[in-house]
């Protein structure tokens, strides 16, 4: 599963699949919360939100966009809010959670980091056989990080177990 965090939109997508083989989108969303509302009531719906999708979809991890500093700081603060109750989410149900950059998103699913939106819109339609790219970006930006997760994921997670057993043999 793919978080996409943010307090006004928040992308979720689910992807099935595994390296070498086709994916499939199972669902994707945008969770939106009104700027009207007081931030506490909008994380607690981003809660709730990601809390049901688990639920429903039971994935077997969750990768969120790595909060990145922006020029609006109010922007940050918001994502990295909604950042932190999705992986509080992901951990309390005991799913290993991974957090990816923008451009290591980019660069797993256009082969460019520094890919705009409209070419990860196009990748995201292409990896999935979709008819046409996921409206808004946050959807598709969602995909591209359960995406990125499934093809760089593993092999992370693969890595850091043997560096974590080789730890262990010389202690």
């Amino acid at each position: 599963m793919g978080i996409d965090p943010g307090l006004t939109r928040c992308g979720m997508g689910v992807v099935e699949g595994s390296v070498g083989r086709p994916l499939t989108l199972v669902d994707v969303n945008v969770l939106r919360t009104s700027s009207d509302l007081p931030v506490a009531e909008r994380l607690v719906t981003i809660e709730k939100g990601v809390e049901a999708w688990i639920e429903e979809h039971r994935p077997d991890a969750v990768a969120v966009e790595r909060v990145f500093a922006r020029s609006d700081i109010s922007t940050v603060i918001g994502t990295a809010q909604a950042s932190g109750i999705a992986m509080v989410v992901a951990a309390r149900r005991g799913l290993p959670v991974a957090l990816h950059t923008p451009s290591e998103v980019k660069a797993a699913v256009t082969g460019n980091g520094r890919a705009d939106k409209a070419q990860v819109g196009a990748m995201i339609t292409r990896i999935l056989r979709l008819e046409r790219p996921p409206k808004p970006a946050d959807a598709a930006d969602a995909l591209a990080l359960a995406i990125t997760h499934i093809w760089r994921g593993g092999a992370q997670s693969r890595i850091d177990a043997a560096v974590a057993a080789a730890g262990r043999r010389t202690r």
